[in-house]
């Protein structure tokens, strides 16, 4: 089976979120699977010059953009057995950064048209072509248009993504006849119209075969008004073709036992464990004491993380006996109080506003507790690698981090980690502080955190859930969500 993964990052390349890890993680395990599963991406300047040394130019050709003909040059190398594909074309993706300029619309119009363009000029139509959020959106539209019925074309097997509801790509209506050439058919209701404007995400949710997203909470989640922003009753309607499926993490990458970021390898080893605590405590300048409890996040600081809620608690937190770590960018509010506090407490508390792949590392291999208040979300990756490394996360019951944290029950002694309902502070920290005082019972705690180094959220089941779809889509079988 052949199956074109496209998508707008992918680690090692380029990266502003969980989207990249997944748009490498999820292949490779596909890969594994017997599949001939390629990626696509675009070829930025930001991609580190080991890899751009590496790419070979392997066709050039013309996009058309409106009444315009663009450049594109199409790169490729093989990383880990698979093959990338990266689309050249300076004017829009020779930038710092990936997203956030003016002509974004335009630049991702490109995309989208050059995804298609490529398959024909390579020779490699796939039996699925798998887009991923708003970036790629509009490449299932372009299908519909152009090739509708045209072989082999249409026989390709369309599955979409949401990794993010809240990011659509919503751009002025022009853009559908400039840029596109779609006609007035398209822009409606039911197709690309959203409140006088072009949605991207709407055209990847609305012109797929099946749309999944990375947990099975969040596909429900999204249904509703308060997290489905404002699309919840267009996914309502394709609320059939709509399946969740949670994200792995590469255990490869994420492995006590080879991890070359953290200080001591360890696997089941809690006093391993400890050690990487001790070495972490020194290095962020915190008090070398094994027996301090000490809570992490690495996070975005933004409000959907939950931030609001650690800032509301944190004084009345840090009175306790207790150390914490926080590492991350984000709202430079949210940055600036975190530092006035740390430097209010420079013995309890370890504010990093930066971000650093290898301390993150570190930080989930050292820590005793790992803290993710989100307001919401989608699926979640931090909670899946912290407890990889026996670190016992608290989360708020919401998408992802509902469906992977198990809370530990007092009465029967299962979990791997703790878990709140309501989006509330002081609720937030009754669970921290049930948290702690079961630290403090080192049998209960012990079995806790090899309960969560056993906790399975590799790929392995995920992408096997993801080649059955794909085979129901190409063997013409009816599809029904779950």
């Amino acid at each position: 089976m052949k199956i074109l993964y496209a998508a707008a990052e992918v680690v090692p390349f380029v990266k502003t979120g969980g989207l990249a890890d997944v748009a490498f993680s999820l292949p490779k395990a596909l890969k594994k699977l017997g599949m001939d599963i390629r990626v696509i991406l675009p070829k930025y300047k930001d991609i580190p010059k080991k890899f751009l040394d590496q790419m070979s130019l392997i066709k050039e050709f013309e996009v058309s953009l409106g009444d315009n003909k663009k450049y594109c040059g199409i790169y490729s190398l093989e990383y880990q057995e698979i093959p990338f594909y990266f689309i050249d074309n300076e004017e829009y993706f020779k930038r710092e950064g990936l997203y956030g300029y003016w002509d974004d619309g335009e630049r991702y119009s490109y995309f989208s048209k050059a995804i298609i363009e490529f398959m024909g000029q390579i020779d490699f139509i796939p039996d699925v072509l798998h887009c991923n959020d708003w970036h790629t959106g509009m490449v299932m539209a372009l299908l519909d248009s152009y090739y509708r019925k045209e072989a082999p074309f249409n026989k390709i097997k369309k599955v979409f993504t949401i990794h993010n509801l809240r990011y659509q790509g919503i751009f002025p209506k022009e853009i559908l006849r400039d840029l596109l050439s779609l006609g007035e058919e398209y822009f409606h209701l039911n197709a690309l119209e959203f409140y006088g404007k072009v949605n991207f995400m709407k055209a990847g949710i609305g012109f797929s075969d099946i749309i999944t997203t990375v947990s099975e909470t969040y596909a429900k989640e999204i249904q509703f008004s308060y997290y489905g922003e404002n699309l919840d009753g267009f996914l309502r309607h394709h609320r059939h073709q709509l399946v969740g499926i949670v994200n792995g993490i590469d255990y490869d990458i994420y492995n006590p036992m080879t991890d070359k970021n953290i200080y001591v390898p360890y696997q089941t080893s809690l006093k391993k464990k400890q050690e990487n605590k001790i070495s972490l405590q020194k290095q962020l300048g915190l008090s070398p004491q094994k027996h301090i409890p000490l809570l992490a996040m690495v996070t975005r600081l933004d409000s959907m993380k939950g931030i609001d809620l650690v800032l509301h608690i944190l004084e009345e937190l840090l009175q306790l006996d207790v150390q914490m770590i926080v590492l991350g960018t984000g709202d430079k509010k949210y940055e600036d109080l975190l530092k006035n506090l740390g430097k209010k407490y420079p013995e309890k508390l370890s504010v990093n506003t930066f971000f650093s792949e290898e301390l993150a590392h570190k930080i989930y291999a050292g820590a005793d507790l790992f803290l993710m208040p989100s307001k919401f979300e989608p699926c979640g990756l931090s909670q899946l690698i912290a407890l990889r490394y026996g670190t016992l996360p608290i989360v708020r019951e919401t998408g992802g981090l509902k469906d992977t944290v198990k809370p530990y029950n007092e009465y029967t002694g299962e979990g791997n980690g703790f878990s709140f309902a309501n989006y509330n502070a002081h609720d937030m920290l009754h669970v921290i502080k049930n948290a702690l005082n079961i630290y403090q019972d080192k049998e209960k705690w012990a079995k806790l955190v090899k309960c969560a180094l056993k906790s399975d959220y590799s790929w392995k089941k995920s992408a096997q859930k993801y080649q059955e779809l794909y085979h129901t889509l190409v063997k013409g079988e009816n599809f029904e969500s779950q």
